[in-house]
């Protein structure tokens, strides 16, 4: 038996978001698919609210043969079409288009980099921002020719105005490459200019876990190993690989969910309080968290991680394809799709506390949440309903339905003494309604800024790969799992239940009506 409870939210006005600095922002892969569905849009719309300096100017950099007019129309297309461009209109998109350009060039070719760097002389020459922001939207293997192309041609450092540079995960494949690509940023760009992109960390719900935590006594004295019995970290998709098989192909669930997204989820779960909410300091406790992570051994890595591929299922009442059957995906593929690991943060705050981490595609829901799970009261005074000793769960709904769940136990009328399972929920729509800002919006403007507080630094991102590297090269080892595992619309292996009940844990079912259910 269970009861849901609304929570009363009072109403809040939103503050107007900041304005960024003048900026020439030069787009590398301008005309891809990241570029289309989420850049573009997002950019479209800070300038539509205001928060686009007057000054601000985008050079589009593609091999496509294309003019300036007709890579306008391309991206009207794509931000037409976009349900992340608030309030699309044809008024505020000419004022917008007016402010797009486009180069024809080969990231990869050296000879490109004069004729950029001419342009870009040009265009300041005729009014354009002093200030560079290049967003390397290409595929990983063209970010150092980028990177030391754009070194070479003296637009890394310059005296008239600032330089940075986003660059877009994957950061590297392996702790070795990782490293590499460290090195010739770090010769090319001053660490304090390069912003490594993680777009979880721009979400308001991934940013509220911290205020969650540090911002109400009630919750952080609880939030460690003498309360938390284990946590449960899950990022679940319906959606099957798509246009995408190429590059997943060479990189597997691994590699593209867990090595960026879910350790990020993680480490601000797990971090102690920063003394400030600035870069540094917020970076610092997240790095903390990471080096507390072992290394797993190649026997653990058998014990400790499930690899999942998905088959042929149904999703939303309609058959789908396996992974081996989808477009551009060898047939006798061994990627994984689906992964589902037990991680442990050896610090004073959880040592013995398991994290519990999964992520799949082609899954019967589509779900980002975290699950603390407390540990039980003593069973003293229910001793002959042991049924009614609960434990607790807060859960934290990153998407959809962004919000908060809290589990409680109340007494069911009567004359007995019964207990029964109450869940409190929030709703970030309900309470603060659709209009806060997408994860791209938030960063992209951050960049703008020069607040890199929800960018990852050089040692994060190394942090991450050495936990990774060793799963990654454990698997070479051991004999790979007879793929597909699981079928499409289930909720992944059977063999990640064995995972977590090893421990006498259980996973939250991913199918759970709205999401908010505990």
């Amino acid at each position: 038996m269970s009861t849901l409870v609304q929570p009363t939210v009072e109403k809040v006005e939103l503050q107007p978001l900041p304005q960024g600095e003048s900026v020439l922002l030069v787009l590398f892969g301008a005309t891809g698919d990241l570029s289309r569905r989420k850049l573009m849009p997002a950019l479209y719309d800070l300038a539509c609210i205001g928060c686009t300096n007057r000054n601000f100017d985008v050079l589009g950099i593609g091999r496509s043969e294309l003019t300036d007019e007709q890579f306008r129309e391309r991206m009207h297309d794509a931000a037409a079409q976009s349900s992340e461009a608030r309030g699309f209109n044809e008024e505020g998109w000419k004022d917008f288009a007016s402010r797009l350009y486009f180069l024809i060039g080969n990231a990869d070719d050296p000879g490109f980099y004069p004729k950029l760097k001419q342009k870009i002389e040009e265009m300041q020459k005729a009014g354009a921002s002093k200030n560079l922001l290049f967003y390397v939207s290409t595929s990983a293997s063209l970010a150092p020719p980028i990177v030391e192309g754009l070194g070479h041609a003296g637009l890394a450092r310059r005296e008239d105005g600032w330089t940075r540079i986003v660059l877009e995960k994957p950061f590297g494949r392996d702790l070795k490459s990782a490293q590499e690509l460290n090195e010739i940023v770090a010769r090319t760009f001053d660490e304090e200019s390069v912003y490594r992109i993680d777009h979880y960390l721009g979400k308001e719900t991934v940013q509220n876990i911290m205020v969650f935590r540090f911002g109400n006594l009630m919750f952080e004295p609880i939030w460690n190993r003498n309360y938390i019995d284990y946590v449960e970290i899950t990022a679940a998709e319906e959606l099957g690989v798509e246009s995408r098989a190429a590059f997943y192909e060479e990189t597997g669930a691994l590699r593209d969910m867990v090595a960026n997204h879910m350790l990020q989820l993680l480490s601000l779960t797990a971090m102690d309080p920063p003394v400030a909410f600035d870069a540094h300091s917020v970076r610092e406790e997240k790095v903390q968290v990471l080096r507390a992570i072992r290394p797993m051994t190649v026997d653990e890595v058998a014990k400790r991680t499930i690899r999942g591929q998905y088959g042929p299922g149904t999703i939303d009442g309609k058959p789908v394809p396996g992974y081996r059957q989808e477009k551009g995906v060898n047939p006798e593929s061994n990627t994984e799709t689906y992964v589902a690991l037990e991680f442990c943060v050896d610090n004073w705050r959880w040592a013995g506390v398991p994290f519990y981490v999964r992520t799949g595609k082609r899954l019967s829901n589509h779900l980002t949440e975290i699950a603390v799970h407390f540990k039980r009261t003593p069973q003293a005074l229910f001793a002959s309903r042991p049924e009614d000793v609960h434990h607790n769960i807060i859960a934290l709904r990153i998407q959809p339905n962004e919000g908060i769940a809290i589990n409680f136990g109340a007494k069911v009328p009567g004359t007995q003494m019964r207990a029964t399972r109450v869940n409190m929920d929030f709703s970030y729509r309900e309470a603060f309604g659709s209009n806060t800002p997408a994860a791209y919006e938030t960063l992209l403007l951050d960049a703008m800024r020069g607040d890199a507080t929800l960018f990852t630094r050089r040692d994060e991102v190394e942090a991450e790969w050495r936990i990774i590297t060793p799963i990654e090269e454990a698997w070479k080892q051991l004999p790979p799992p007879t793929f597909p595992n699981y079928p499409a619309g289930s909720d992944g292996p059977p063999d990640a239940d064995s995972l977590i009940k090893l421990d006498r844990h259980r996973w939250r079912p991913l199918n759970r009506g709205n999401g908010g259910n505990l």
